[in-house]
């Protein structure tokens, strides 16, 4: 080889190391930004609408986890943002490459999973009415994407609701961050015994398990699960009374590294940066304010095979399956009660942080860009 081809050679090697190094190394802010401009891009003004509000719409603090029919006579707001069934084909890889910024590895697969149990559903319900919809997942953006200044965006339905707030090129919040399951496994057909939120069960489980006696009638605070997630889709976390459960101060340091273990299960949903930040609020609560606690029965009914047409929603198992990670700023709930115990949702919240309140009202005076307030509840 010459000497010119070799030189020639090592400046390709180098621009292909350095253009590997300037990929890895690009911030989620800036993947997302860029993600979220080429989507809104390839958008109509008919498809804007209804897409893109201000960063101070009361529209970005709307959430919820149910389906679609009925939401607006319920609660009173419809879901807002375009949808994968409302995308050419285009549209829809671009979205999923913005889905895949939000999300870490483990959660963009987990995220796939829980989007794909919605055409299960719909065969075991013999669903014909769109009730059950894999492609009726919204996007919708508040502000303009950038790296500077304020936005946020949010993708919603049935079962999956993500929230993002980004300020000056940092993303300040990524909560509430919720997922469900249904059915949590799945009883009959080619995918029996899938089960999307597999290891959020396991790990608590085999956590409630190892506690020695004592520890474990310290950590069921009740004999029955709630229904639903406590909190269920309130715009701000709260849970009145004391903790309830377990302090980590009075696990073993073996049950307290497996308790760790868990909350990064949640925690790793997000993209690294988040979930780092996350875990290290974890590991920064001192022991005696970390809190685990369970409700209802340790194990869980078997999965039954359902009748063809049959509703996979009310049906609870009595004393169902529950349980939640509390400490003084964010908040864990995991309840599987619906359709005998095989029917989960897990939310992760931040007292103060859901929708990025405290980092918005910090900078607004208590007033976001829209002039609406950043603390309306």
């Amino acid at each position: 080889m010459t000497r010119v081809r070799i030189s020639r050679t090592l400046l390709v090697v180098a621009f292909s190391l350095a253009a590997a190094a300037a990929y890895q190394g690009a911030k989620t802010e800036s993947l997302m930004a860029d993600a979220a401009n080429r989507l809104l891009e390839s958008l109509d003004r008919m498809q804007i609408m209804g897409t893109v509000f201000p960063m101070g719409a009361e529209e970005r603090t709307n959430w919820h986890y149910f389906p679609e029919t009925g939401f607006a006579t319920e609660y009173g707001y419809v879901r807002n943002g375009i949808t994968f069934k409302d995308m050419d084909p285009k549209q829809k890889h671009l979205a999923y490459g913005l889905l895949s910024t939000g999300l870490g590895r483990a959660g963009f697969v987990k995220t796939m999973n829980v989007m794909a149990l919605e055409e299960i559903v719909r065969v075991i319900e013999d669903d014909q009415t769109g009730y059950r919809d894999t492609e009726r997942f919204h996007f919708t953006f508040f502000g303009k994407p950038s790296m500077q200044g304020d936005w946020g965006w949010r993708v919603e339905g049935h079962h999956v609701s993500l929230h993002y707030v980004i300020r000056n090129g940092e993303l300040v919040a990524a909560s509430p961050t919720f997922l469900g399951a249904n059915p949590h496994e799945v009883p009959q057909g080619p995918h029996k015994g899938m089960r999307a939120l597999d290891r959020e069960e396991d790990m608590a489980r085999a956590l409630v398990k190892a506690l020695d006696d004592d520890a474990r009638k310290r950590a069921i605070f009740d004999k029955q699960a709630p229904y639903d997630i406590v909190t269920m889709a309130d715009k701000r976390a709260k849970l009145d009374g004391d903790p309830q459960g377990l302090p980590a101060s009075s696990m073993t340091d073996e049950q307290y590294s497996d308790f760790l273990d868990l909350i990064a299960e949640y925690a790793n949903t997000m993209p690294p940066e988040i979930a780092a930040r996350r875990m290290k609020a974890a590991r920064e609560t001192p022991r005696n304010e970390l809190f685990f606690g369970w409700a209802g029965d340790i194990e869980r009914p078997q999965a039954q095979q359902i009748e063809i047409g049959t509703k996979t929603t009310e049906n609870r198992h009595l004393a169902g399956n529950y349980y939640r990670i509390q400490s003084p700023t964010f908040l864990v709930e995991y309840a599987n009660t619906q359709n005998q115990s095989n029917h989960s949702h897990a939310v992760w919240r931040e007292f103060d942080g859901d929708f990025g309140y405290d980092v918005l009202a910090a900078h607004f005076g208590g007033r976001s860009h829209g002039g609406g307030s950043a603390l309306a509840d």
